[in-house]
C-alpha cells in the first residue's frame, strides 16, 4: 500500500488552528476507482477556509508534527465559536488537482482513464497520490498541461454555475464583485461568448484597465467617488438584478441592492413598498471576514443568500451539470484558462512567508502547488 504526505488542518481547543503534513496510506483502487499520481493543485479561497479558517494570518508560526513541517495560527475567540465543530478533527485539504492515472479498477470507466492525465475534484488533493471514483475525473489530452488541468473544477464550474443560475431564475444580466480574479475573467469570457450583459466591480484602476483590455464593457471601481452613479447607470443599461459577491463582509452587497432599487425605480413601476422587481444577491466568498452590513433601503422584494457550488449542482441536476463539465473539457485552455502568480511545493507551502503570500486573499493572486515529489 502506498504512503504519501497529505496536508491536513485541525482546530485545537487552545484557540489555534494547525496545518500540517501528515503521512497517510493510500488504498488500492476499487472497481470504479482510479489511483492518481498527483502533479499539481491550486490554492483557492475555499481551500484557505479549510486550511486556516478565520485565523489571524499575522500570527502564523512554524511548527513540526511527527518530523514534518507544520504551521500554527491563532484563532480569535469570536471565530473559535464558529469553528467549534472542527475542534479535534484533522481534515484533508485541497478541493481540486491534476495528475496521471497509474492504476485503475476493473470497471469500464476506470479502465478508460488508465495512463491518462486527469483533472479531479472531491477533496484531499494536497498529497502525492489520490485514490478516488472515476466519475470525479475529467480526462485531458497531453497537450493540456498539468497546470491547466489542475484548475478544472472550482473556478470553471463556479463561473458556469453563475451562468446557469441566471438562466434557471430567468434573470437578464449579472453583477460580479472581485471581478478581476481568475474566476472573474472566466465569467467575462463566458458572458461575452453567450451575449449576457455583465457588470464587473473591482477595487483598483489597474483592475479596471485589465478587464477593459479584455473587452469588458461595464467595469466599475468600487473605490471611485462616482461609483454609485456609475453602478446605477450600468444597472439601468443592463437590467441586472442578480449579483454574485466574493467579498462577503462590509457594505458591498448593500450598495449593489440599493443601486438595483434606484435603477428599477427609473425603469419600472414603483409602489409604497418599493420596486416589485426581484433583486437577488448571492454571497459566494469571504475575502472580507467581517459582518455583512444591510440597511434594507431597497423595498421588500429582495433576497441575500449564500451560494455554494456543490449544492447548486444538486439543484441543477445531472443533465445540466454534464453540459457544464463538457464545456470545461472543451475550453480548458481558452475560456477557462487559469493564471498563477506563484508556484511552490507542498513543503514550501508550510513556511511562514509562503503562507503570508498565498493566504492574503488578494484579487488576481493564485498559487499552484506542485505535488510530484510529495510521495514517500
Amino acid at each position: 500500500m502506498l504512503k504519501t504526505l497529505q496536508m491536513q488542518s485541525c482546530v485545537h481547543e487552545n484557540g489555534t488552528v494547525e496545518c500540517a503534513l501528515i503521512e497517510v496510506s493510500i488504498p488500492d483502487p476499487g472497481a470504479d476507482e482510479v489511483l492518481v499520481a498527483m502533479d499539481a493543485a491550486p490554492i483557492n479561497p475555499s481551500d484557505l477556509g479549510l486550511m486556516f479558517g478565520a485565523a489571524d494570518l499575522s500570527s502564523a508560526r512554524a511548527a513540526e508534527r511527527d518530523g514534518q513541517p507544520a504551521l500554527v495560527l491563532d484563532v480569535p475567540p469570536a471565530a473559535m465559536r464558529a469553528m467549534a465543530p472542527r475542534v479535534g478533527h484533522w481534515l484533508p485539504v485541497g478541493n481540486e488537482g491534476s495528475g496521471r492515472v497509474i492504476a485503475a479498477g476493473s470497471g469500464e470507466a476506470a479502465q478508460a482513464l488508465l495512463g491518462r492525465r486527469v483533472g479531479m475534484f472531491g477533496g484531499e488533493m494536497y498529497a502525492g497520490y489520490r485514490c478516488l471514483p472515476a466519475e470525479q475525473c475529467l480526462a485531458f489530452p497531453d497537450v493540456i498541461s498539468a497546470e491547466q488541468a489542475a484548475s478544472c473544477f472550482v473556478n470553471p464550474m463556479t463561473a458556469l454555475g453563475f451562468m446557469e443560475t441566471r438562466d434557471m431564475e430567468g434573470q437578464k444580466a449579472i453583477v460580479h464583485t472581485a471581478a478581476a480574479s481568475n474566476l472573474g475573467q472566466m465569467l467575462h469570457r463566458l458572458c461575452h461568448a453567450d451575449g449576457i450583459p455583465l457588470v464587473n466591480i473591482v477595487r483598483s484602476d489597474e483592475q479596471v484597465a485589465l478587464l477593459q483590455s479584455m473587452g469588458a464593457e461595464w467595469v466599475l471601481n468600487s473605490q471611485d467617488e462616482h461609483f454609485m452613479k456609475r453602478l446605477i447607470d450600468a444597472l439601468v443599461a443592463t437590467g441586472a438584478t442578480l449579483a454574485f459577491d466574493a467579498i462577503g463582509g462590509g457594505k458591498g452587497v448593500n450598495r449593489i441592492l440599493t443601486a438595483m432599487e434606484i435603477a428599477a425605480a427609473k425603469t419600472g413601476p414603483w409602489s409604497r413598498y418599493g420596486s416589485e422587481e426581484p433583486k437577488q444577491a448571492y454571497i459566494y466568498g469571504q475575502l472580507d471576514l467581517g459582518a455583512t452590513e444591510l440597511t434594507r433601503g431597497y423595498g421588500w422584494v429582495w433576497s441575500v443568500s449564500g451560494w455554494l457550488l456543490t449544492p447548486f449542482m444538486k439543484r441543477a441536476g445531472p443533465e445540466r451539470v454534464a453540459k457544464m463539465r463538457a464545456r470545461v473539457l472543451n475550453e480548458i485552455d481558452t475560456t477557462f484558462a487559469s493564471h498563477y502568480s506563484a508556484k511552490m511545493s507542498l513543503e514550501e507551502a508550510m513556511k511562514v512567508d509562503s503562507a503570508v503570500l498565498y493566504g492574503a486573499r488578494k484579487t488576481g493572486q493564485k498559487t499552484l502547488l506542485t505535488l510530484t515529489d510529495s510521495a514517500s
